[in-house]
Formats: structure tokens, C-alpha cells, sequence
């Protein structure tokens, strides 16, 4: 895959989860794919991707899950 920031070849799709929202409006997608380029080392989501995850944050309520999540704090 060629890199859109750098233009070298060997960029890969790493998948990810990826949070919105805090609190009460938390939400966690998982395995969100991601663009990770070993030359120039940015990491971006595509425009398919970018729609996907606004229309998962819009039907949120049909297309999710409750989970309990734990949360630590750093200090």
C-alpha cells in the first residue's frame, strides 16, 4: 500500500480499537483499520473509514453492546 502523507510503498492496516466520547458517552469501536507508514511513521484513517465510524457513532444504539470497562488512572 503506498503511504498518502510520504507517497512510499509498505504502508500496512493495523487494526485497533478506538474511543469517542468520555463518561456516560464513551464509546469504544474495536478493530478500527489504520494506516501506519514504517517510513514517515504517521498512522491515518482513510475517508471509508472515517464514514464507517460516523455511522457507527449515529446508530450507536442498534449497533452496540453494553460492556463493563475498566479505568485506571495514571499518576
Amino acid at each position: 500500500m503506498i503511504c498518502d502523507v510520504c507517497g512510499q510503498a509498505d504502508a500496512r492496516i493495523i487494526y485497533m480499537p478506538r474511543t469517542y466520547g468520555k463518561g456516560d458517552t464513551l464509546l469504544v469501536i474495536e478493530n478500527v483499520p489504520i494506516v501506519s507508514c514504517p517510513h514517515c511513521g504517521e498512522s491515518y484513517l482513510t475517508a471509508e473509514t472515517l464514514h464507517q465510524i460516523d455511522r457507527i457513532k449515529r446508530n450507536r444504539k442498534t449497533l452496540t453492546i453494553a460492556r463493563p470497562v475498566e479505568v485506571a488512572a495514571f499518576d
